[in-house]
């Protein structure tokens, strides 16, 4: 049993995966290739903004958007303690200082009235992180975020496809930034990602620094990178944006059929989708409270799972003395205690799924 299933989507996608990947070997432009502008356009159009900017990873789309939006060192962003380190890296990589703030204990996503309290003459940007596939708060971010004249990067890596009051993740800020890392929910074979924007100068600017800060060859007008997401990547890319859709959907019937089986054990914890979200479940993650006992039974009777995310970023060695913290981060980490992630993928089947909940409901009541 499979965590992700990667290897039956390539089935499923072969054909249009093979010849999108033929047609880059038979032109030859591995960097910059026609697939990376078709592709870009199509994702532009999919969120429902003006310029999508590919680039090497999930990654650098964050490290470009902050370098494009002149944070620097000396500044602060706001974030989140509960994520993927790359969110904390990128900002203090450009010189600046992380402060976390606490998450929504259902969610595990940033608390909007907590970004508020820790907002102060340094803050030069929030990047709210959209966990498991269900966008932050979003709506409220860019409210307080107007107020104090703040922009805002979502951290849309997880979260591509999902809908806030009805618009796309990665089209609700200054800038969103998706990550194709293989296991996401849309995904290529390699590393690449993407930054979305509405914001024509933005845009622009994104343009340059993934190349090296040229504005045209070999006239370096602003410190840049080599962040291209290659071609090759790109035509996997659109080949997947073909089902995208369907996955989804499959995605979000997936999620109601384990929310459903499992509603019944109170030894569970279950995560919960805002009224005005969708979900595009990234992960499938719930709460228990002996987790190593419960993953050792469940291993055992050949199920795997993962844990997002076992050590909070303010407790990791490397930014423990580089971050500052607001207030109390009990829920994030309570969550890093408790959580865990069962197998999901769009291609799981209805049997596959009831396997897990029968052993899940069995390791969490003995």
């Amino acid at each position: 049993m499979p965590f992700i299933d990667l290897k039956t989507q390539y089935a499923e996608l072969k054909q249009s995966i093979d010849a999108r990947i033929q047609a880059v070997l038979d032109h030859g432009q591995y960097i910059l290739g026609p697939e990376v502008a078709e592709m870009e356009q199509k994702l532009a159009t999919y969120v429902g903004v003006r310029h999508c900017i590919s680039v090497s990873s999930g990654t650098e789309a964050l490290l470009i958007a902050l370098m494009a939006l002149g944070v620097g060192p000396g500044d602060e962003v706001i974030t989140t303690p509960f994520t993927f380190a790359a969110t904390v890296e990128v900002i203090v990589l450009v010189g600046a200082i992380p402060v976390f703030v606490d998450i929504e204990p259902d969610t595990y996503n940033i608390d909007p009235a907590l970004v508020e309290e820790a907002i102060t003459s340094k803050t030069k940007a929030i990047i709210p992180v959209s966990l498991y596939g269900q966008t932050a708060d979003m709506m409220s971010l860019q409210t307080i975020a107007a107020r104090h004249g703040l922009p805002i990067v979502e951290d849309a890596a997880q979260s591509l496809g999902a809908t806030h009051h009805g618009r796309r993740s990665s089209g609700l800020s200054a800038f969103g930034c998706v990550s194709f890392f293989p296991s996401k929910p849309l995904g290529c074979y390699g590393d690449g990602g993407a930054l979305l924007t509405d914001d024509d100068n933005l845009a622009k600017i994104a343009r340059e620094i993934r190349v090296h800060g040229q504005e045209r060859r070999y006239v370096h007008s602003r410190i840049g990178v080599g962040g291209r997401m290659d071609t090759i990547q790109c035509a996997i890319v659109l080949a997947k944006l073909e089902r995208f859709e369907w996955e989804i959907e499959r995605r979000i019937a997936l999620g109601q059929t384990y929310l459903a089986r499992l509603r019944g054990s109170n030894a569970v914890g279950l995560p919960v989708v805002r009224p005005e979200n969708t979900s595009v479940w990234a992960q499938f993650t719930v709460r228990v409270a002996d987790r190593s006992a419960v993953t050792e039974s469940l291993k055992n009777a050949g199920v795997p799972t993962a844990v997002h995310y076992p050590v909070p970023m303010h407790k990791q060695p490397a930014y423990a003395g580089l971050c500052r913290v607001h207030g109390s981060l009990k829920n994030t980490e309570e969550a890093s205690e408790t959580v865990m992630s069962l197998p999901f993928h769009p291609y799981l089947s209805d049997e596959i799924v009831e396997k897990v909940v029968d052993a899940l409901v069995a390791a969490v009541d003995r």
